[in-house]
């Protein structure tokens, strides 16, 4: 009756939330943890390149692996994931880079011992340096071109930036999304978290248009649309007055009281535009006091495939919250699972997450 009902909802236009029990037939799920496989990455000392910024060895990926993307090339996944080394203490302080690992399976990784993107002396050093590489999301076009959004962090302003490439190791570095858009006015904002829109093609998730563009949600307090028509330049959508279009805020007294963080790339369904997303609750009045404040958890929100801003249904209670130990320790001893990478691999959906901004783990769904 109550998937009927939600059915009901959703063909009527309505907005309406759903709790984790049972999911409706719009949210993609349930995602379960493999069986003694997580985290699928940990911190390794052993790692050691030559940093271009001070022509010295660097154990890159010494204090903290998380916050991971995925994509598929060759029949494998592979998940590239933030890295930091212990060149300072505190959230922050550390410069990030972003590593690679490869799996054929989706839970056993072979990682590669140095980082594919990295602060170098190049045109993209003033925003990147010291503070680094952080947090992607990937997908990749028909032809096979990846496109990379990440966030570049000098410990100044973070800029949502992207990164093109054919074959996940050899990276061109374009810079701010949205450093060109309206004359340059949005070029010096604090923006992160993009997740840009994909369909299911033959089985293969690819990068979509819609109405002649391509778009993506993005965004950490609220959520936000741009849209592009070269995966390089990417335009906001403002409201009325001329401000940045808010399409999802936050909620008081729900698990996103606090953040509502874009994940993984958004998915067209049969039922609208699916965005995955991560909900901070917040440290004090106004949290959701079924979960411990400062808790990171997912939410899913589907948005009208006609009407990209509007959106039709939004889950009530996280569907992914953390459970595990590492996922409750760390940089973030609330509870962190921050999902960044979404693949659909060997009719099964691979949900890479950040745990506790220490760890990297993965959560599995039968696809449907």
């Amino acid at each position: 009756m109550k998937r009927m009902l939600a059915t009901a909802l959703l063909l009527a236009g309505s907005i309406h939330t759903f709790a984790q029990d049972k999911l409706p037939d719009w949210a993609l799920g349930p995602f379960l943890r493999p069986n003694n496989a997580n985290p699928v990455l940990s911190p390794d000392t052993n790692s050691v390149f030559t940093d271009p910024m001070s022509n010295t060895k660097v154990a890159w990926e010494a204090s903290d692996v998380f916050n991971p993307a995925a994509t598929i090339m060759n029949n494998k996944i592979y998940v590239l994931y933030r890295a930091e080394d212990n060149s300072g203490m505190g959230i922050g302080k550390r410069t990030s880079r972003l590593g690679i690992a490869e799996s054929k399976d989706g839970i056993h990784m072979k990682r590669r011992s140095t980082p594919v993107l990295f602060p170098a002396n190049d045109n993209q050093k003033e925003f990147e340096w010291p503070g680094g590489c952080e947090d992607p999301r990937i997908a990749v076009t028909e032809d096979g071109t990846y496109v990379m959004l990440y966030t570049q962090w000098n410990r100044k302003v973070p800029r949502l930036s992207v990164a093109t490439s054919k074959d996940l190791t050899s990276w061109t570095k374009h810079g701010p999304a949205f450093y060109k858009a309206y004359e340059g006015r949005f070029k010096d904002m604090a923006s992160k978290s993009a997740s840009i829109v994909t369909k299911l093609v033959n089985g293969r998730q690819v990068i979509a248009k819609l109405n002649g563009k391509y778009l993506m949600y993005w965004g950490e307090r609220f959520m936000n649309i741009a849209t592009s028509t070269d995966l390089i330049n990417w335009e906001p959508m403002l409201n009325e007055k001329g401000e940045l279009k808010a399409v999802v805020r936050t909620r008081p007294n729900y698990f996103d009281s606090d953040l509502t963080e874009c994940g993984p790339p958004a998915i067209i369904t049969q039922k609208g535009i699916l965005v995955l997303y991560n909900g901070k609750n917040k440290p004090r009045e106004g949290r959701d006091t079924a979960y411990t404040a400062n808790t990171y958890a997912a939410g899913q929100v589907l948005f009208d495939l006609n009407d990209p801003s509007k959106v039709i249904a939004r889950l009530d209670k996280p569907f992914f919250v953390p459970t595990a130990s590492f996922e409750k320790s760390g940089q973030y001893p609330a509870g962190t699972v921050f999902v960044e990478g979404l693949v659909y691999f060997h009719n099964k959906w691979f949900l890479y997450y950040g745990c506790a901004d220490s760890r990297v783990g993965v959560a599995v769904s039968e696809g449907r």
